[in-house]
């Protein structure tokens, strides 16, 4: 089985399952359905991540919404099992030993994907090696760029240690896994009975690789100094190959993967357009993302589509069947998500939520570009729209990078909006957002709400997996929600037309946008034409979860990149 692998997909991190706290947010989700859809399309592929023992972190909030950053335990051996193989990479000039740990996803038969998580945390290797998988994008850049030669250089060996010896494709899900390039030219190399690469080993390696990118902003990209690069990969023929691997004074991952990957995507239409901006003089196709539908439905939604679509688990396009769904059945299993849901939030937040009441959704990572306060741009207006329309509360989630002060001021300032507006309007947010949370709230809220500031939002699934279980999504254009919104179809959008999606664009009149769009439309749709906002449930289901899941993507893959 092991030689008959052909594609090692590549990433930093990995969300499988919410008590592997091996993922932080919608990357690392991503990662684990497309390796899901894989598993289901038996697409013969193999996944290597790091083995984040210390998590990315447990979130705990204060009554103010100040965020306090723990580590997470959890117990390895309960989850993954240790495989005997061994390999080593050279760091700072000394030998750093890595295991791997083994998961499988099981797909139809007796296929599965195996996913590899790499561990540095051996007997052998010094106190402060040890831990260089423990945290996820935890430490500085010194420590960064060690996760990177341990994911790159160290998941190429240990594949070849593990006896996947046919790979023909590389897929980077992002920059953070570039450097195994640079081992897969040292393989060119050695093929040819040489000590070194040479330019001349570019093209065999370009052949082989795949390179997803998912930031539309610089900030996104790694980069280290190069006098940190020397000391600590210490390979000249990164100095020698600067214009392959560096963009001007810095080892840049992004660059160095667009250099030497054969096929280069962005993850929506209009990121395809961003990042061709970006990175002027690149071939850049797009893939839209999508979610694995079968992990992210409801499982009361899931017994509806049972009883009415056979086969949609394997044949997630067959949703566009949801149309012929009777509309009460959609309510139904939709009110039990619901419920479900506010029992978690009343027991979690002693919130008292009520399930006839209109409960918007906010759940992604807190970051100043995602602008989790725009509902609450003009609070005596959101308090006259609730009180006026039918009544309103809302449910957010979703933690802030430990360093990111903007990002933990957003959480702030929706604990601030709680506080001026609990007589009028129930708000409650959840800690310590992971993936079970998420899957509950997609679910159970009856509007996803997405306001980022475009065109920031590469794609975003959230509204994604909102969509399988029939839940509308009100969002800015920007993302995958340029192509899924089909306006009082399938939802509704805020602020100005796609054509305005830019840097450059005037944003100011987006809150006045989402408060026009909740009073005017979509509170009356909720409470007084019941039948109308049915309509635009099953929509979503039948329009966008038929189409923005992980077999549709991964089909594209398989097509376009793969072979």
């Amino acid at each position: 089985m092991a030689n008959q692998r052909t594609i090692a997909y590549f990433s930093m991190e990995i969300g499988l399952i919410t008590d592997m706290p091996t993922y932080s947010g919608g990357l690392g989700v991503l990662a684990g359905d497309t390796i899901r859809a894989a598993a289901d399309l038996k697409v013969p592929m193999v996944a290597v991540t790091l083995l984040h023992r210390k998590g990315y972190f447990y979130q705990r909030l204060d009554n103010e919404g100040r965020q306090i950053e723990e580590p997470v335990d959890w117990p390895v051996n309960d989850f993954l099992a240790e495989l005997p193989q061994r390999t080593s990479v050279t760091i700072e000039g000394r030998t750093v030993f890595l295991r791997a740990w083994k998961y499988a996803i099981a797909g139809p038969g007796d296929f599965f994907v195996p996913v590899y998580f790499l561990d540095a945390d051996l007997p052998e290797n010094s106190e402060w090696d040890r831990k260089l998988t423990h945290y996820l994008y935890g430490g500085d850049l010194h420590y960064r760029l060690c996760q990177e030669i341990i994911l790159g250089i160290g998941g190429v060996r240990m594949l070849r240690a593990l006896g996947h010896q046919a790979i023909e494709r590389y897929h980077m899900n992002e920059g953070h896994s570039s450097l195994l390039a640079l081992e897969l030219l040292d393989n060119e190399a050695a093929r040819a009975g040489r000590q070194t690469p040479i330019r001349e080993d570019i093209e065999a390696v370009r052949q082989k690789c795949v390179f997803t990118t998912h930031t539309p902003v610089p900030a996104g990209q790694d980069q280290f100094p190069m006098d940190l690069v020397n000391r600590v990969l210490g390979r000249r023929e990164v100095d020698e190959m600067r214009d392959v691997f560096c963009c001007g004074e810095l080892l840049n991952m992004t660059y160095l993967a667009l250099n030497l990957s054969h096929y280069v995507n962005g993850v929506a239409k209009k990121h395809g357009e961003v990042a061709r901006l970006m990175f002027a003089g690149y071939n850049i196709d797009a893939i839209t993302n999508g979610i694995h539908a079968a992990t992210w439905t409801a499982d009361s939604l899931a017994r509806l589509y049972d009883r009415y679509i056979s086969g949609w688990h394997q044949d997630n396009c067959s949703l566009r069947y949801a149309l012929s769904i009777p509309k009460e059945e959609i309510w139904q299993a939709h009110t039990t998500a619901k419920r479900e849901l506010l029992h978690h939030v009343n027991l979690e937040t002693n919130t008292g939520m009520d399930v006839d009441l209109l409960t918007i959704g906010f759940a992604r990572r807190a970051a100043a570009y995602k602008r989790a306060d725009l509902l609450f741009s003009d609070i005596e207006r959101l308090r006259a729209i609730a009180s006026r329309g039918g009544g309103l509360q809302i449910v957010y989630a979703g933690k802030a990078h430990p360093q990111d002060e903007a990002g933990k001021e957003q959480i702030r300032k929706v604990f601030s909006a709680r506080d001026l507006l609990r007589d009028k309007i129930k708000i409650a947010y959840l800690q310590n957002y992971s993936m079970e949370i998420g899957k509950m709230m997609t679910a159970g809220v009856d509007i996803w709400l997405n306001t980022p500031l475009p065109p920031m939002e590469a794609s975003g699934t959230s509204g994604m997996k909102a969509a399988v279980n029939g839940v509308p999504s009100l969002s800015v254009l920007d993302g995958w929600w340029i192509e899924g919104c089909i306006e009082g179809v399938t939802g509704w959008s805020i602020g100005p037309p796609d054509g305005k999606a830019s840097a450059s664009a005037d944003h100011s009149n987006d809150a006045a946008s989402l408060y026009d769009k909740l009073e005017q439309i979509v509170m009356p749709l909720f409470y007084d034409n019941r039948d109308g906002f049915l309509d635009v449930m099953r929509h979503a289901i039948a329009l966008n979860g038929s189409f923005f899941n992980t077999h549709r993507m991964l089909q594209q893959y398989v097509l376009k990149a793969y072979f």
